[in-house]
């Protein structure tokens, strides 16, 4: 179970981590920060590029970097974005995130810290899994 204090932490790293958000075009910034299940926190921004399709989302990059250090199990993963809303994961960003953990908690934060908290498989009910 993630405490309090801990979704505080996670919450915080994102905001940090949205501050190295690179958006010349949208200039949307967001930040996001992932618990591995052995309590170690990866930070990702989002990182825009002129050919759009290529730009990757800040829940990604954070993802990305826990697996490329060997992280594979998670517990929670928060968002936040230069907005006055809570920021939702986009619907690739769902099930790239499904594909570890459907039971994901997810923290969408306001820069205020202020947060809503759903599980990832309520945001993507039936979220596509090969049968092994």
């Amino acid at each position: 179970m993630v405490t309090e204090i801990e979704k505080v932490k996670l919450i915080k790293a994102a905001l940090k981590a949205m501050e190295r958000a690179y958006a010349p075009y949208s200039g949307f910034r967001v930040g996001s920060a992932i618990l591995s299940k052995d309590g170690k926190i990866f930070w990702g921004c989002n990182v825009e590029n002129s050919s759009y399709g290529l730009t990757i989302c800040a829940e990604r990059v954070a993802l990305f970097s826990a697996v490329a250090n060997g992280c594979r199990e998670f517990e929670v993963i928060a968002v936040v974005g230069d907005s006055s809303d809570f920021i939702y994961p986009c619907g690739a960003c769902r099930q790239t995130l499904y594909e570890f953990s459907e039971d994901l908690l997810v923290i969408m934060a306001k820069p205020d810290g202020s947060f809503i908290e759903r599980r990832l498989k309520d945001l993507l009910p039936w979220g596509f899994k090969l049968i092994r």
